[in-house]
């Protein structure tokens, strides 16, 4: 399997589990997402964008990483022309780095209903932040590791049909969720988490590093 690491703009903290996660995959910068890799110990491939946010003071190894340069009136975000330049070299998996948070909540925004439609034609996409993460849910069933606490919301992006929630303080079996409807949000893991869904588009996001001021 080809995992991408795509660094975006938005929060991000280390953590042990997302240095687990980004472990051996190769690296795609998005414009301001650079300023995540020395942190992260990882030197990305290659860096894309306009180059409107190039965080300062860059060590020598990431300011030489070869550019691939947009103008800044353009039909993408730099963070899709990322993913655009992982897929196009053969990913098959990827986690966004950077993807939550960060100056605009348009690209945030963005970056929730994107994933949604890359799970739609195959690929496997993790967002995260480190401290939180979201996984596109779609018609199937799947689990998840998160240990007994973890707080977690099922975010609709259509109406949801047959939405059977298992190994959560509130379980859910098989029902009609309203596009826009607050049922799914601010659950707790208790056991191994399982969700099935029937029919709809969703995003499970949960929060295994809740941050001090949370």
């Amino acid at each position: 399997m080809g995992t991408f690491t795509i660094l975006l703009g938005g929060d991000l903290v280390r953590t042990p589990r997302l240095d687990r996660q980004i472990e051996g995959s190769r690296v795609i910068a998005a414009d301001a997402g650079m300023g995540h890799a020395h942190m992260l110990g990882l030197v990305p491939e290659l860096w894309v964008g306009d180059f409107d946010s190039v965080p300062a003071n860059l060590p020598e190894d990431l300011a030489a990483v070869p550019r691939k340069i947009f103008p800044a009136e353009k039909d993408m975000t730099d963070g899709e022309l990322a993913i655009a330049e992982a897929l196009a070299r053969g990913a098959t998996s990827l986690v966004l780095a950077g993807a939550f948070g960060g100056k605009r909540a348009d690209h945030a925004f963005l970056h929730l209903a994107l994933s949604v439609r890359l799970a739609e034609a195959g690929t496997t996409v993790l967002l995260t932040s480190g401290a939180q993460e979201g996984v596109p849910i779609l018609s199937g069933k799947a689990g998840f590791d998160y240990a007994d606490g973890t707080l977690f919301s099922v975010l609709g992006f259509s109406e949801l049909a047959g939405l059977t929630v298992s190994g959560a303080k509130w379980p859910l079996d098989r029902v009609e969720v309203a596009f826009g409807s607050s049922l799914t949000i601010s659950n707790e893991v208790k056991g191994r988490l399982e969700i099935a869904l029937e029919r709809g588009r969703a995003l499970l996001l949960a929060h295994p590093y809740p941050l001090p001021e949370s």
